[in-house]
């Protein structure tokens, strides 16, 4: 693990250790609200396997008040900026005081595309193009077959009766972790949009986007080092080690800032960099208090869920299929570990538990501060975009065989998995809706989170998802070689 910029923090033996972080940021979070587990997280003695019960009760400790879900985030967000570290040349110091530190050593470059800009949300969808009545209609059998809450197809129509607004010119969106496969960089530059694009200084990387910018009639502007060499072997900027210089880059900027959060990487590494866009965001926002900020919520997650989804769900357990003729036995067999009901019948809200041991608690960490984040910042009455994404066939998931396998045979459960190019235009689109129609805060924090949800069928399958899992990996692995 690289040991400068954004950091874990020194454990008591000397180690910076993953689960320990882990486990501390879990039990500052639940220890005002729920102290028994707050004491069960810290006293967990295999937290690699056992995370996931505690972030199952990071969720259900939170559904008795609104007051009780918006103090677990903002317990969970203060432990992690009081623990994680900057560690500099000189010092150890914390993520705040590293962001009043040093001058960035960037040019902004644009990159000004040529063509005409799309005036009508169009959506790629199976070597097809839909728009219009073609798109409704898929919408609308979506929101039928349980794939995406009605609320998502009913923002996405908005959007499709107020083309206007798709031109987000009148903002500067910042993508950060521009290259994402699932942002809106792509959709906004056919829009004609401003984007504002931070990655890390990869010429791969910039070199896709700036193409990307050249073939759509939006502007790109991007962060480069002065020079005579190619622009994108001088474009980017590592998160975590130059966090106070981005900071200052994007302080420049003109305009009313919209922080979208889409970066990813691999283990311990994710938690580091998702850390430093929390305190880019935290510092962003109060110096410049008009700036929105945008997420995606990674649908393999637990979330509290609205009764009518719960109803789905029973009706589908109940309905006769060919997974129910076989459900008996295979419960049998797996000592009642295979094809669990999703829910309790009546249950409302629900608990949909979706976490993926495999994906590990650090990716768990990374996205659930995200939520915390967005709770907190929307209950300041700042716009926040956090909608659920489906199931997406992205490089970073198909890498992982056993994910793949189990994407591959996920329809046989009632869950569709989209291709990048679907998902990543349909999150744009309800970006723009959270935009050009924000909402306040809700009732209850997790009503917001549950709102305009394209969680791929996950809610509102049959079976809870670990306990379909397995099966779903045979299926598909025997699809693959059949």
């Amino acid at each position: 693990m690289n040991s400068s910029g954004v950091v874990f923090p020194l454990s008591s033996d000397g180690v910076r250790s993953t689960s320990a972080l882990g486990r501390s940021v879990v039990a500052d979070a639940l220890r005002d609200v729920d102290p028994v587990g707050a004491r069960a997280a810290e006293h967990e003695t295999n937290w690699r396997q056992g995370y996931v019960l505690h972030f199952r009760r990071l969720v259900e400790a939170g559904l008795d008040s609104a007051d009780a879900a918006r103090r677990i985030a903002a317990g969970g967000l203060a432990s992690l900026h009081a623990r994680m570290r900057v560690q500099t040349d000189d010092a150890e110091i914390t993520l705040a005081e590293s962001l009043n530190q040093g001058a960035h050593p960037w040019a902004t470059e644009v990159v000004t595309g040529t063509g005409t800009p799309e005036r009508e949300l169009v959506l790629p969808y199976r070597g097809s193009r839909l728009y219009g009545d073609s798109l409704a209609r898929q919408l609308d059998s979506w929101a039928l077959a349980g794939v995406i809450e009605p609320s998502t197809a009913e923002a996405v129509q908005q959007v499709m009766a107020n083309p206007d607004w798709l031109d987000l010119s009148d903002v500067r969106l910042v993508t950060i972790g521009a290259g994402a496969e699932m942002g809106p960089l792509r959709a906004v530059l056919r829009w004609g949009g401003e984007v504002t694009a931070v990655d890390l200084p990869r010429p791969g990387i910039w070199r896709d986007l700036i193409d990307v910018a050249r073939r759509y009639p939006g502007r790109l502007h991007l962060p480069a080092r002065p020079g005579s060499g190619d622009l994108e072997t001088r474009a980017g900027a590592d998160l975590i080690g130059e966090l106070p210089e981005i900071a200052r880059w994007l302080s420049d900027l003109d305009g009313r800032l919209v922080l979208g959060n889409y970066v990813y990487a691999d283990g311990a590494t994710y938690v580091r960099v998702a850390m430093a866009v929390d305190a880019l965001t935290a510092h962003l926002t109060t110096a410049r208090p008009d700036t929105a900020v945008s997420f995606l919520a990674t649908p393999t997650d637990v979330f509290a869920v609205p009764g009518d989804v719960v109803e789905h769900s029973v009706r589908a357990y109940e309905k006769h299929s060919p997974l129910r003729a076989v459900r008996r036995p295979l419960k049998v067999l797996s000592a009642g570990r295979l094809l669990q009901r999703n829910y309790a019948p009546g249950a409302d809200p629900g608990i949909c538990d979706s976490l993926v041991p495999q994906q590990g608690p650090n990716y768990a960490l990374a996205k659930r501060l995200q939520r915390w984040r967005a709770t907190t910042e929307r209950s300041r009455g700042r716009t926040v975009s956090l909608n659920v994404a489906p199931p997406t066939r992205t490089r970073s998931v198909m890498k992982n065989r056993a994910l793949a396998a189990v994407y591959s045979g996920a329809h046989r459960f009632g869950v569709e998995v989209f291709e990048p190019g679907t998902a990543n235009t349909l999150m744009a689109a309800l970006l723009v809706h959270d935009l050009r129609r924000p909402s306040p805060a809700g009732t209850h924090p997790w009503m917001d989170e549950a709102a305009t949800a394209a969680h791929g069928g996950l809610w509102r399958s049959a079976y809870a998802p670990r306990s379909a899992l397995g099966l779903a990996a045979v299926v598909g692995i025997a699809g693959a070689r059949g």
